[in-house]
């Protein structure tokens, strides 16, 4: 055991003073064994593992950073401003060194922004850097009750808003009841906020301890917590004084500022979205901010919001970060954070290439690999290739408001059609330069074991012929002789595939473009940016979705949304909208689902209450991988592999397990402990 080491090191230089714990790493432990969840300690649990007792150094410059934060009061000292127990991070490779700003490249206000989000992202628990384990994060543990009807978190005692006012389990249920639950705010709950369609309730136990109590059980609610972008706590302190239920003075608050009511404001902060990523009042009310108390409300990132334009954001460390490392300094080691806003692909390409950001995954498709990959070397960046959870899928809007497109894109024996009418070998070689594997979507990725393996192959052989028969099954003739096939009532279809590089690659939209007209369907193939391809989606207009799709068990526990009506949210790949909209209105609007689709909502509900691995949740699991599948709802094209690019002046970077979306992206791998070394 080490007794009270002290460590003379080359960080005097950057600010950090001396530290009297080992300043262990992951790359070297010094003996300090392993704590409760990997990679990381409590506070007291560290200093009883290395035999010291630590002391705390903040970055030099936060004084000046805090400045930048409109609102906040002059700095405490950093004991007062980080939790009595702080989580103790240990960094993979190095004590960073502080300063620098960090330079993120996203398509456009809402569009492509995930990637960077997740960078200053935390929940109250997330999924450690192996993909299986779910690690404290904001809350300090959890406990769950023997049947998953009882979710308990115990938080930081001290912990603080970035404001440095304190965050307790009130913040967690105003979230819960205030804001998630109440119409006026987000006008439909959540699927992950309910359990088998009911809500929940939040008991606040004490301050640093909120109990969530289900109707059902649900044991992967946790694992939400832990992927999404959707944090389970709102500054009640700060958002709770223009919520009229809150405060009785709420609207007259408003109306000072020039606002028409309390939730008026709250709209203006908080987007009436779960999606962190809104514009801020700088950008949405430019004209009222400065009448408001702060440009931003508080936050528990690593960073925060100074500056929201139409051309990018700015950021800057939270002075009252929850984080150190294992010499005591608060993290995050970066000073700041710079976000531009590119919304072409080839300009975003450009940039990377001349090494214009630091890190990038976000909109990144194989067919840049190649350019990226030649211009590493001369500009001081690095390109890992790794496998994707989701797939390129492609759908037809089974609800269109055309009633004759709407006869054939509900025929199952047209999707069949379809999905055999592209090539996956040459796609894949094409498109994937081999790398990949020829696969069908069935909604689990990877495929876990109560799959039957016919379902992963099911419609994927390449057979033009049955494509064609099925095709004249299905009424459409090529009735004008123009080579290409006419709707069963003679009229002209042409498919208009609107794409956005942001979830689909150019080459695999062309490609499959080129497969269906050759087999008789008129396409034409359109570049658009992220917001209009889902505009057009949420507003029922496409004729095709494309978008990549698909998720693990252990977030499908958790999230039944790829299994509902419109089968994912807005940022992802929706079809069946009028479906969705009978289900929302108890049948009194939109269109009635056929069965299986009522049988897929049973389903989830089953597999999500049910013990993971059981044979009530096989059961469940198979029968909606069956019915997903088998109607060919998505039709998937092959498995690949996607480029993520970081510049090698990145330091703490570790190569990441997946090119994935699903587990939040840089979320599992801390990218507040990243540093820059220049």
């Amino acid at each position: 055991m080490y007794k009270k080491l002290v460590f003379a090191t080359a960080w005097i230089a950057s600010g950090a003073a001396l530290a009297n714990c080992p300043e262990i790493t992951v790359a070297d432990m010094q003996g300090v064994g392993d704590g409760k969840y990997p990679q990381q300690f409590e506070l007291s649990e560290f200093e009883a593992a290395a035999d010291c007792k630590m002391t705390f150094q903040g970055n030099p410059g936060m004084d000046g950073l805090n400045g930048m934060i409109r609102g906040n009061g002059d700095l405490p000292p950093l004991e007062e401003r980080i939790p009595e127990e702080p989580l103790v991070m240990v960094p993979y490779d190095s004590i960073g060194k502080y300063g620098g700003t960090f330079d993120a490249l996203s398509n456009a206000t809402e569009a492509g922004t995930s990637d960077f989000l997740s960078t200053r992202h935390v929940n109250l628990v997330r999924y450690s850097d192996d993909l299986q384990t779910i690690v404290p994060n904001i809350a300090k543990d959890w406990e769950w009750n023997d049947d998953f009807t009882q979710l308990t978190f115990h938080l930081r005692k001290g912990h603080k808003w970035s404001d440095g006012a304190p965050f307790t389990a009130e913040d967690v249920k105003f979230w819960y009841d205030n804001i998630s639950l109440d119409p006026k705010v987000i006008e439909k709950p959540k699927d992950y906020v309910l359990v088998a369609g009911e809500p929940m309730t939040v008991d606040v136990v004490d301050a640093q301890t909120v109990r969530f109590n289900l109707p059902a059980p649900k044991p992967g609610l946790l694992a939400h917590f832990a992927t999404s972008f959707a944090q389970g706590f709102l500054p009640k302190h700060f958002l709770g004084q223009y919520h009229p239920d809150i405060n009785p003075d709420a609207d007259k608050l408003a109306t000072d500022a020039g606002f028409e009511n309390g939730l008026a404001v709250i709209s203006a902060y908080f987007g009436n979205s779960d999606w962190t990523d809104t514009p801020t009042p700088l950008l949405n009310s430019p004209d009222k901010v400065a009448a408001l108390p702060k440009d931003v409300y508080p936050s528990l990132e690593s960073y925060v919001v100074v500056r929201d334009t139409t051309e990018g954001r700015h950021y800057v460390a939270n002075p009252y970060f929850h984080v150190v490392d294992t010499a005591g300094n608060q993290m995050p080691y970066i000073n700041e954070q710079d976000e531009i806003y590119a919304n072409d692909n080839e300009v975003r390409i450009l940039k990377l290439v001349n090494g214009e950001a630091d890190y990038k995954a976000q909109s990144l498709q194989m067919e840049s690999a190649p350019i990226l990959l030649e211009n590493q070397e001369k500009s001081d960046y690095s390109v890992d290739i790794l496998p994707n959870i989701a797939m390129h899928a492609f759908s037809f809007n089974v609800t269109s408001e055309d009633e004759e497109k709407r006869k054939v894109f509900g025929d199952l024996r047209f999707r069949q059609a379809m999905s055999i009418a592209i090539n996956r070998e040459e796609l894949n070689e094409v498109a994937y330069f081999g790398v990949g594997i020829p696969h069908q979507y069935i909604g689990f990725s990877p495929t876990p074991d109560f799959v039957d393996e016919k379902w992963t192959q099911f419609a994927t052989e390449y057979d033009p012929e049955k494509a064609a028969s099925l095709l004249d099954e299905v009424g459409m003739k090529d009735t004008d002789g123009d080579g290409f096939r006419e709707l069963p009532n003679g009229d002209k279809i042409v498919l208009n595939m609107q794409f956005a590089t942001q979830g689909i690659a150019g080459k695999v939209v062309e490609l499959v473009g080129q497969y269906w007209a050759e087999a008789g369907v008129q396409t034409t193939v359109k570049e658009v940016t992220p917001d209009e391809y889902r505009s057009a989606q949420s507003s029922n207009q496409l004729d095709v979705g494309l978008w990549q799709k698909g998720q693990p068990v252990g977030i499908i526990l958790g999230n039944n949304e790829l299994w509902v009506p419109p089968f994912e949210n807005y940022f992802g790949h929706r079809t069946g909208m009028l479906w969705a909209e009978w289900v929302d209105s108890n049948g009194t609007k939109g269109v009635e689902p056929p069965d299986y689709v009522k049988q897929l909502i049973e389903d989830i509900n089953i597999f999500q209450s049910a013990v993971a691995g059981s044979e009530e949740s096989n059961a469940a699991g198979a029968r909606m991988v069956e019915n997903m599948t088998g109607n060919l709802l998505f039709i998937g094209t092959v498995k690949s592999q996607g480029p993520i690019y970081r510049r090698n002046a990145l330091k703490n970077y570790v190569t990441f397990k997946t090119n994935s979306y699903e587990y939040y992206r840089t979320y599992p791998y801390k990218a507040y402990q990243w540093w820059l070394d220049e």
